[in-house]
């Protein structure tokens, strides 16, 4: 735990309903515990940050406790938001007769596949690069495995497509220089941008793959589904480096709790528990409990929340 809580960022990943928000909300418990001014951030759309903390949490920075602030992201709200910049920034540099058009294709393009993901990582650069002054540690309640990846994924793909982009218009600046009588160099705004935006992901990326000041975690439960997927989440992860070392098996049966039914499952769960350990034998692994009630209230939480800290002290 003392690891994590040196990190300036933490992104919690999973398969839906493993318990991933109730496990970020307690993992930002447990480092304001520590007097760490932590800022828990809920890309999730199905958002239960709020639910959580018995609070209402919206887009702006919300105080929970004295060492703890929550904010959860609206996805359609941010699309609308980033569709705006993008005209703002064309504004001008477009042909006045020729705005409508160009305008109407940019909504279109805001109903395309990525965009709501675009829109949302540009909040979260914002958020990582702007937000990092104010407090110790940021921690990231993501949506479902898929989206995580995509979304961490996003600064190496957009640094890609950003350089060709730059190296076009290059070109055309360079060409349209040539055909000038003085040649004097052609000022290019477009150019500007895209050279500032490529300036802001590398320094995201740049944070993101520094395991000194970021970590990953992933929640599964004992069941098939969950480590296939994880399994795979994580061998995708490493491939671009973005390395999970944390994981919080979650919702296991406690050897307490009776009935011939819950016998047979907790002999099932067992051969998964197994499975996990020898799969994942190379990471970090923090057992929870099913608890006897939903994490419904801030003790519940706090409960929780001492439990993880526990099982990262290694059972101190």
């Amino acid at each position: 735990m003392n690891d994590l809580f040196h990190k300036k960022v933490i992104f919690v990943g999973g398969k839906g309903g493993v318990g991933k928000s109730t496990s970020s909300a307690a993992l930002a418990l447990a480092a304001a515990n520590e007097k760490k001014r932590t800022l828990l951030v809920s890309t999730d759309p199905a958002h239960n940050v709020g639910d959580i903390f018995q609070k209402q949490v919206g887009g702006d920075i919300t105080e929970i406790t004295n060492d703890l602030s929550a904010l959860e992201i609206d996805s359609e709200k941010e699309t609308s938001q980033y569709l705006q910049t993008v005209k703002k920034n064309l504004k001008g540099l477009v042909r006045s007769d020729m705005l409508d058009e160009v305008n109407r294709q940019i909504d279109t393009a805001g109903s395309s596949p990525g965009a709501s993901e675009a829109a949302l990582f540009d909040r979260l650069v914002s958020i990582v690069l702007e937000e990092k002054k104010d407090f110790d540690l940021i921690v990231f309640d993501t949506a479902p495995t898929g989206h995580t990846i995509r979304l961490l994924t996003l600064p190496e793909l957009m640094g890609v497509w950003i350089d060709g982009m730059l190296e076009r218009r290059k070109k055309r600046n360079e060409n349209y220089t040539q055909l000038m009588n003085d040649g004097d160099p052609v000022e290019d705004p477009i150019y500007e941008v895209l050279q500032a935006r490529k300036e802001k992901f590398a320094k995201v990326r740049e944070i993101l793959l520094d395991h000194k000041q970021t970590g990953y975690i992933f929640v599964l439960i004992p069941e098939r589904l969950p480590i296939i997927e994880t399994k795979n989440a994580l061998k995708t992860m490493d491939q671009h480096h973005l390395h999970v070392h944390h994981l919080i098996v979650n919702k296991i049966l406690p050897e307490e709790a009776d009935g011939e039914f819950l016998a047979k499952r907790r002999k099932l769960e067992h051969q998964y528990l197994q499975e996990i350990r020898e799969t994942f034998a190379d990471r970090t692994l923090m057992e929870v409990p099913l608890f006897e009630e939903d994490i419904t209230d801030f003790e519940k939480l706090q409960k929780f929340s001492a439990y993880l800290t526990k099982q990262f002290r290694g059972g101190e």
